[in-house]
């Protein structure tokens, strides 16, 4: 335990003297990531499915707000919409509007939780972001969390509809716009999945903020429980096609993440914990302290011999 303790401070250490550095190049990666699976699951607009212009993308979220990383992936989803016909541009454009509205106003700097949840959806792994959310957020950020689910859904619907909505006639603009509707709005697996990853992150975090022993610990396991029982209980009701396999195999991969944040961001040493009573004019204080697992840095000393003649 000590070595990975004295890893975690080294790797803290490094991060604070190069973070002026490693920041952009952070940016940069998830930039151009995120781009590159857009294009690879959409890619109906071949101009903007090019790398070259994924990289030069890439190399300017590296030096502005990480937010423009969201509008950016979301033009490109609007303009592979388009390729595939202009009222699907239209409803996912209005979509994404009322998203934005919901994300800049509870969770503006979340946008790590609304751009790396569809990707944890292609690594079979979402169940990890409610459950991270809940212990390192607030309440308020379980709005980004319905944000990226309903990214992820989108996506996912112009990509298996896309021949369907095109091989529409021409002509026949409402039955499009009520086609890329009703398939948006009567998704239920996106239903159960919004109301599983909201009641985590809350539960979750309502469990990580007691005053127990283990209380993240707890929260964790708690919360992915919780999440694969309201998962399944949808599958049964609706018929959702959810995987138990992969299901319950995601949600333990998602425990362990869980457990390799908490070792970076709340490591404590419940074995020296002490409660401490003190008072002032008005109150009395009941306060219990919980020492965080440190470890001495470790010293080199050179000693240096010189032979005597």
């Amino acid at each position: 335990m000590s070595s990975l303790l004295e890893m975690k401070e080294n790797l803290r250490n490094f991060y604070s003297r190069n973070e002026v550095y490693l920041l952009p190049i952070f940016k940069c990666v998830l930039a151009v990531v995120t781009l590159m699976i857009l294009n690879m699951n959409l890619g109906y607009m071949t101009k903007i499915n090019n790398s070259l212009l994924i990289l030069v993308i890439g190399l300017m979220c590296s030096f502005l707000p990480t937010n423009l990383l969201v509008i950016i992936a979301a033009v490109f989803v609007v303009l592979h919409s388009y390729a595939v016909s202009i009222e699907c541009a239209i409803v996912v454009g209005a979509a994404f509007l009322l998203l934005f509205l919901l994300y800049y106003r509870f969770s503006p700097k979340d946008t790590l939780v609304v751009v790396l949840l569809p990707l944890c959806f292609g690594l079979k792994i979402p169940f990890v972001i409610p459950i991270a959310v809940g212990l390192l957020c607030g309440p308020a950020s379980s709005v980004s969390v319905v944000c990226g689910v309903i990214v992820y859904y989108v996506i996912h619907y112009i990509k298996t509809n896309a021949s369907v909505i095109m091989s529409l006639e021409a002509d026949s603009t409402v039955s499009k716009f009520r086609y890329v509707l009703d398939g948006l709005l009567d998704s239920k697996a996106m239903l159960v999945v919004l109301i599983s990853f909201c009641i985590t992150t809350i539960i979750v975090y309502v469990i990580r903020r007691l005053s127990v022993d283990h209380a993240w610990t707890i929260a964790m396991i708690v919360g992915a429980v919780v999440d694969v029982v309201i998962l399944l209980v949808g599958d049964l009701r609706y018929d959702t096609g959810i995987s138990v396999v992969s299901l319950v195999l995601g949600s333990l991969v998602s425990i362990l993440i869980a457990k390799i944040i908490q070792f970076f961001v709340f490591n404590v040493d419940y074995t020296r914990t002490e409660f401490v009573q003190f008072e002032d004019d008005e109150y009395y204080y009941y306060v219990k302290a919980i020492p965080k697992n440190t470890v001495a840095k470790s010293q080199h000393t050179i000693k240096k011999i010189t032979s005597v003649i």
